[in-house]
């Protein structure tokens, strides 16, 4: 199992409620590690990151979490708990492709669906799902094929297309699977009149045992068109929000809090200056 890829949800320093609140939605849902900065959680045995940012950003359905299970009297059970105090973005029911299915967006705003399947097509219960809007719509293939090209063990697992029938565009993903160094993604495009896109409120954290990796990832991810921030973080020319760290960050963080200071400087993290700031 892969856990050095992950989805991060940014927080308005609310973390530990959040992670409170899933715990007691999901079944076998835990806080794995802690501090004033992030919480966290596995779901299934899969990292879910609960960032302390404050109000600067907001998840939004660009990238929603996809929990997939065989019963559906658990997708019933995790959508009731999700739904209160939130709304629902498709309804509870059967649908052509699940017996039981729905998406809810959550009191925090963290969008999920819950799928019915077979317990051959699950390989990963909980995967981050990219919706492709706006300028962005009909560029799923071609992110598949990007994506795909940066990471090992990556490989297109199916792509289901739009006819047409449907108000979309013929042609364009309707729901695509997707491995980059074996962890499963979904996507797909939409031609809706959606008022969101990609953001900070919902990333994808690589975690790199070496500065080769790291460099590879962010001089890779940024080609094309897309921007470094800070702290590791950078968007993809797509606006997909990246963290590109290294697997010791926790540990030199906690060794000494220049290592935090030194975080702050930098845009892609070096790792020969924060070991050396952890002493």
């Amino acid at each position: 199992m892969n856990n050095s890829i992950f989805p991060s949800v940014w927080c308005n320093n609310n973390a530990r409620e959040m992670a409170d609140f899933y715990i007691s939605v999901f079944p076998e849902t835990n806080i794995t590690d802690e501090n004033p900065v992030v919480v966290m959680l596995e779901i299934s045995g899969r990292k879910l990151m609960l960032l302390n940012g404050g109000d600067m950003f907001r998840p939004n359905p660009s990238i929603s979490l996809m929990y997939l299970t065989t019963s559906p009297g658990e997708v019933e059970s995790v959508y009731s708990g999700l739904i209160e105090n939130g709304k629902s973005l498709m309804p509870l029911g059967e649908y052509p492709f699940s017996p039981k299915y729905g998406w809810v967006e959550d009191r925090y705003g963290v969008s999920w669906q819950l799928y019915t399947g077979k317990a051959e097509h699950i390989i990963q219960k909980l995967v981050p799902t990219l919706m492709f809007t706006g300028r962005n719509n009909g560029k799923a293939e071609e992110a598949v094929d990007f994506y795909t090209s940066l990471f090992p063990g990556s490989q297109p697992r199916g792509m289901m297309r739009y006819t047409g029938a449907e108000g979309e565009v013929a042609g364009n993903i309707q729901h695509g699977e997707f491995l980059i160094d074996d962890y499963l993604l979904m996507l797909m495009d939409s031609s809706g009149p959606h008022d969101f896109g990609f953001t900070e409120g919902v990333s994808l954290v690589v975690l790199c045992d070496t500065q080769e990796e790291i460099d590879r990832y962010w001089y890779s991810l940024i080609t094309g068109g897309g921007e470094e921030s800070m702290c590791g973080w950078l968007k993809d020319r797509y606006g997909v929000s990246w963290q590109i760290v290294p697997t010791l960050l926790d540990e030199l963080m906690a060794r000494s809090p220049l290592v935090t200071e030194e975080v702050l400087k930098m845009k892609k993290l070096d790792i020969r200056k924060l070991t050396e700031a952890a002493g």
